[in-house]
């Protein structure tokens, strides 16, 4: 897989985190609001911005992709991330290919600062980063939403996502498992 890849669309360069995102993603990080369905607030947050990048970069490392950084193209504004995630089927926690085995389940997800809400950006990176996934060997792509996540639902459906079966992720409760078309 591409070890640093860049993608870039009509109003967006997809990008592979550094260190130095932290402090551009604390918008989203610390919004009780963006982070409802995703974990919530954690709090090693506030005193650790680099936290969840470490966590991100160690997901490359292990399994070729990972979460991307989104910035608009116009300014280099950091609007949120998208990219994906490895889950083990058999009980829903994050894992990696090695680990998971014929189990792995690659996951897109998103997450965007709560001020670029409604402009279109998640669904043009999301779309952006699936095309990339797919050209990469990514299949049986899904994306896991918890039932009251109507915004990400709608996303999914733009998206031309199938739901499927409601699981029981490890750490968030309930997801509706959207299945992703080739």
């Amino acid at each position: 897989m591409d070890a640093s890849p860049v993608i870039e669309t009509e109003r967006l360069i997809l990008r592979k985190p550094t260190l130095e995102d932290g402090e551009a993603l604390l918008a989203i990080h610390t919004d009780p609001v963006a982070m409802e369905f995703i974990g919530g607030v954690h709090p090693e947050i506030r005193t650790d911005p680099e936290w969840p990048i470490r966590r991100w970069l160690a997901r490359w490392e292990q399994n070729g992709f990972g979460p991307f950084i989104v910035e608009r193209t116009a300014d280099g504004c950091v609007v949120g991330r998208t990219g994906f995630l490895l889950w083990d089927s058999r009980d829903w926690h994050v894992s990696s290919v090695a680990e998971a085995g014929e189990h792995a389940q690659p996951e897109l997800g998103w997450a965007f600062v709560r001020e670029h809400w409604g402009k279109g950006y998640a669904t043009e990176a999301a779309r952006a980063a699936r095309e990339w996934g797919h050209a990469q060997g990514i299949e049986g792509l899904i994306s896991l939403i918890a039932p009251a996540n109507v915004r990400s639902a709608r996303l999914a459906e733009r998206l031309g996502c199938t739901a499927r079966e409601t699981v029981e992720l490890f750490d968030t409760g309930p997801a509706v498992v959207w299945e992703h078309p080739r």
